[in-house]
């Protein structure tokens, strides 16, 4: 593993929490873990940030962006906003648990 990075405020801007859903507990079991992070992050600061925070060698990012959904409020339509979600898939014996805080 290359030497621990140095974590900046700009990692924390880059990933925004975890999504824990059952679909993503499924995926840690095969090395995955998945967060919501910023519209306009890439792929390179994903992996950057996830390394930097989590102290973790990050084998390949997956991207997703889940579009809002049109609700109602009081008869009113209204727009969810979207969500840009990364799932992070770390090297073999490695893993975060994202249950505990950063």
């Amino acid at each position: 593993m290359a030497k621990k990075q140095e974590i900046d405020a700009r990692h924390y801007d880059v990933v925004l929490a975890p999504h824990i859903t059952e679909k993503a507990t499924l995926l840690s079991e095969n090395n995955a873990v998945v967060f919501k992070v910023a519209g306009g992050a890439t792929k390179p600061q994903i992996k950057e940030a996830v390394e930097a925070l989590f102290d973790v060698s990050v084998t390949k990012v997956n991207t997703i962006v889940t579009k809002g959904k049109v609700k109602r409020w009081k008869g009113k339509p209204y727009r969810r906003n979207d969500m840009k979600k990364a799932i992070v898939t770390l090297a073999e014996g490695q893993s975060i648990d994202v249950t505990s805080g950063i």
